[in-house]
């Protein structure tokens, strides 16, 4: 047998576990997700009805409320990707373009702290904070000014906080691949700065801000602790199919399909522009 054979084959016994897994795990619980959302459940007892049936769906298309909570869910997802583009750019083009040495060290580190920090520990550090008598409220009243409390405001702040590290790193390292001698060549040929950032700098930013997007959008789109420590009485789809987990199986498994398609839509849209090509 070839060396080239072997080596493949090693390789493929030694993923063969893991996408195993990830079929059976991740890939089979998701279909088995899917397929209950066609079930129903029996009104008298709650238990659950193994019989094909439509209503689920129905029931969502039909209600205003869930179309609400959809469309409010996807409203915050696409803000809060959006705020991190607007964030990320500047300070990654800082790290890549303009900070050397220790400081782009000490600044990648300060972009990777926060991911070491517990989920929870930083919601409830945003909520005390956005509090009545939190900081921000302290640091606005001179001004005469209030923050946001808690409500929708308050988990788009928080929630672009939690994945704003998400979209810098992808665009900090696009940057730091663009060769000097590029932003140069603009420069000599004439371009001023917003030439030079629309034709040199924006191509090779655009696939890493379309990877970035998909962590913020994916992860605002299924998050459902947010909205309960920070989000007052908002509602998001997380937080409906949490309440519905216990009370009616299918209608949260159909209600869990939602932010499945928006994402499996997204992820076609984002593959169609070809930023994952970059991946």
């Amino acid at each position: 047998m070839p060396t080239t054979d072997r080596a493949r084959g090693r390789l493929a016994a030694l993923l063969a576990p893991p996408l195993l897994w990830l079929v059976l795990a991740y890939l089979g619980s998701l279909a088995v997700l899917l397929l209950s959302a066609f079930w129903t459940t029996d009104p008298f007892t709650s238990d659950v009805v193994r019989s094909f049936t439509t209503d689920n769906f129905r029931e969502i298309l039909g209600t205003p409320v869930y179309r609400t909570v959809a469309l409010r869910t996807l409203g915050i997802a696409v803000t809060v990707t959006l705020l991190d583009a607007a964030l990320a750019l500047p300070v990654a083009f800082f790290m890549a373009r303009v900070a050397t040495g220790r400081l782009r060290r000490a600044l990648v580190v300060a972009v990777l702290t926060p991911l070491w920090a517990g989920y929870l520990v930083k919601a409830y550090a945003w909520r005390v904070m956005l509090g009545e008598h939190g900081i921000v409220n302290a640091a606005l009243e001179p001004f005469g000014l209030r923050g946001p409390g808690y409500g929708v405001s308050a988990v788009v702040i928080v929630l672009a906080y939690l994945w704003l590290p998400y979209m810098i790193l992808p665009v900090y390292a696009a940057l730091e691949r663009l060769p000097a001698r590029q932003l140069e060549a603009s420069a000599d040929l004439g371009a001023g700065t917003l030439r030079t950032l629309g034709s040199v700098v924006a191509p090779a930013v655009r696939p890493a801000l379309l990877a970035g997007s998909v962590f913020t959008f994916s992860l605002s789109l299924g998050d459902y602790l947010t909205v309960q420590i920070v989000g007052g009485r908002t509602q998001l789809l997380g937080n409906v199919i949490a309440s519905q987990v216990t009370l009616d199986l299918p209608l949260a498994a159909a209600l869990s399909a939602v932010p499945v398609a928006l994402i499996v839509c997204y992820l076609a849209a984002v593959r169609r522009a070809g930023a994952l090509d970059s991946l």
